[in-house]
This record gives C-alpha cells, structure tokens and sequence, in this order.
C-alpha cells in the first residue's frame, strides 16, 4: 500500500467534472505530499484535451507520480492522457475494475465519469486506486506491451 503523504497527485477535469474535482481535492487536503491542479478553474464550457494533455504529460515525465482525470463520461480525458507513452489512465466506475486496474495493469492515473458517480464512490475509487498496488509478474510482460509503438 502506497503512503499519500509521499505522493504527488496531478488533477485535471474538463467544466463537467469540475465540481467532482474540486470536492476530490478537498477530500485529498492533507493525504497526499503534494496535489497539482491542471485545470479547469470554472464550470463555463471548454474542451478536456486541454487540461488532458497537462496531466498526461506531467505523469509521462515524471513532474507527478500518479493523476486523477475527470471528465463527464471519463471517456475523453482518458482518451487524452493515454497518448502520452508512459501514462496508463484507467476508467473508473466499479470497485472491482478500480482494484483491477492497478493490480493488472499497473495504471497511474485513474479517470472518473463525474456524471455517472456520486461523491462518495469517488472517494471510494480513488481510496482503492491508491491502495491497491501492481502484482507483478505475467501481468509485467503485458503492462510492457502496452507501451510498445506499432
């Protein structure tokens, strides 16, 4: 299990996952070392690439070491941040799928559908994300593929 006051967490979210990020950020106030936000700043309409693209590249360089993307159907940033070669975004709606995206699949940023969860299973999922680690093994092999350019 990950200790969150060492962590440094990005945090990004298009206008409809705004009020979902803000109350994620409030729920993270003092648990994690550090919590970067890239945006949005308001609920007035604006387009999820770009504040995708400032948390895919700080979890691809290394600037954070995980993230938390939020759109309203969780779809499109996660479409973002995956083109970035080192960032593997999961989409998150279940506890068993949240769990398995770290144990399988190793993923560093977890993407929630602020339309489609309440504040508390967000709080749950992020909770699972950040407890659950990677385990290894035949699941490295597959993690390794996925970063492999065709």
């Amino acid at each position: 299990m990950k200790d969150l006051s060492t962590l440094s967490i990005g945090i990004a979210s298009d206008h409809a996952g705004y009020m979902l990020k803000e109350y994620v950020k409030n729920y993270l106030n003092g648990k994690v070392f550090e919590l970067i936000d890239f945006g949005t700043d308001s609920e007035e309409s604006c387009d999820y690439p770009d504040f995708g693209h400032k948390l895919g590249k700080a979890v691809n360089t290394g600037k954070v070491d995980f993230g938390i993307a939020i759109c309203g159907s969780g779809n499109g940033i996660s479409m973002t941040v995956n083109k970035y070669k080192n960032v593997r975004a999961a989409l998150c709606w279940k506890d068993e799928i949240t769990k398995l995206a770290r144990q399988h699949n190793d993923a560093n940023i977890i993407s929630l559908p602020a339309r489609f969860i309440s504040e508390a299973e967000a709080e749950r999922f992020i909770d699972t994300f950040f407890s659950t680690d990677f385990e290894g093994g035949r699941h490295e092999r597959r993690v390794t593929k996925i970063g492999q350019v065709l």
